[in-house]
């Protein structure tokens, strides 16, 4: 059971923790200066700072020259190499975490620690005893909180299917279809960190496919059982290339989840089959109303149909979508979305993936916890798939 850190530890940073947001623009830093904190946080951050809301005050990256352009770049006013001092000096609100995954828990404690709320990028955490131990350092009652970069969940399709599904406007879903099958080549697996389960945590289930899944569940409602197979067909690389799985949801519902990075064509697609319609979203990284189509049964009245298809004024998916949800959620001193519980379902259905994968048996909701090796390495341990460690000498182990 979780255990959250209490607002009064000695750990915490007691001035910042509670600290009152209204009234004035909330303190972000940006951990890694990588492309996904140039293309998309800090444009997201600059255009809430435009409407009085957000302003950065810090940018953190091991290699200096590197954060020293990125801050000039932005105007950001304070470059740091080290993570520590700059929470201590800056006292940010927000800590925005670009870093590659097996930096994510690390990175995420130190900032909760020092008072500040947290938006990581995907994966959050390389295992679930990580979420969970980020879990157990978040505040109670009012944060700081740490969340999950799922910016497919927000826009205005999304929110719109949301409600219909929750509302059975369309009557219940049965059947889903969520893929994600893209392309990646040998330069892509030639950084180092990638396709490594210590550093990046798992193959196209965690690293690629986490975004259709965690949309596919935030519209469908909890999981119950999953029956899956991995592959490793094409790439060197410790991680699977491909997987495919069924999922059972809670509602009775079937799914069918494909993940790839094998395919030319790519396309990220969910389909959902309602009784009284068909709900279907194509897209590659993000979507608008536009990728967004309703289908449907025949003889459906015609009110029904523009009432489902009404999906307001465009909001596209987005960074910026999911951040203006965040800043709100720091401003009511509310768990936001993607964290906590809400976040870690995502992790866990992709944990069951590897387990029922590797063990050709079906995982089930909630029998992954402490004590089971798939908890603290999505390999568990497996044979053929977790790293192999050789002996070379006395005292020493590498991994081949």
């Amino acid at each position: 059971m979780r255990t959250p850190r209490n607002a009064t530890s000695p750990a915490a940073s007691p001035n910042r923790l509670g600290a009152p947001l209204d009234g004035r623009r909330i303190r972000a830093a940006v951990i890694g200066t990588g492309a996904i904190a140039r293309g998309s946080h800090v444009p997201a951050l600059a255009r809430l700072a435009e409407e009085g809301e957000t302003e950065i005050v810090a940018a953190v990256d091991i290699a200096e020259d590197a954060v020293r352009e990125f801050c000039a770049e932005a105007g950001i006013p304070h470059a740091y190499t080290d993570l520590d001092r700059m929470l201590e000096e800056q006292r940010p609100d927000l800590v925005v975490i670009c870093t590659p995954p097996t930096l994510h828990r690390e990175q995420t404690v130190a900032a909760l620690r020092a008072g500040a709320w947290v938006w990581c990028e995907k994966p959050p955490v390389l295992t679930l005893a990580d979420f969970d131990a980020v879990e157990a350092e978040e505040g109670l009652g009012g944060g700081p909180y740490a969340a999950i970069v799922f910016q497919h969940r927000f826009g205005s399709g999304a929110r719109q299917v949301k409600r219909l599904i929750a509302a059975a406007a369309m009557g219940r879903p049965l059947v889903a279809h969520c893929q994600t099958t893209w392309y990646r080549d040998a330069d892509y697996y030639a950084v180092p960190w990638r396709g490594r389960w210590e550093t990046e945590g798992g193959g196209p289930a965690m690293g690629h496919g986490i975004h259709q899944m965690d949309l596919l569940l935030d519209l469908m409602g909890p999981w119950s059982e999953v029956r899956a197979m991995a592959g490793r067909l094409v790439h060197d690389v410790e991680t699977e290339d491909v997987s495919t799985a069924l999922v059972r949801f809670e509602n009775g519902a079937l799914a069918t989840v494909v993940n790839s990075v094998l395919s030319p064509d790519e396309v990220s697609r969910i389909r959902i089959d309602c009784e009284r319609a068909t709900v279907e979203l194509t897209h590659l990284y993000g979507h608008s109303n536009d990728n967004w189509r309703i289908t449907p049964v025949p003889g459906t009245p015609d009110a029904d149909v523009a009432a489902w298809r009404d999906f307001g004024v465009d909001v596209p998916s987005s960074h910026l979508a999911q951040l203006r949800d965040l800043v709100a959620s720091m401003r009511a001193g509310e768990r936001p979305r993607s964290s906590g519980a809400d976040g870690r379902t995502s992790l866990e259905l992709i944990t069951a993936l590897y387990k029922s994968a590797f063990t050709d048996t079906t995982v089930r909701a909630g029998e992954i916890g402490p004590g089971d090796p798939y908890y603290a390495a999505l390999h568990g341990g497996a044979p053929g798939w977790a790293p192999v460690v050789r002996e070379v000498s006395v005292g020493q182990e590498v991994t081949a």
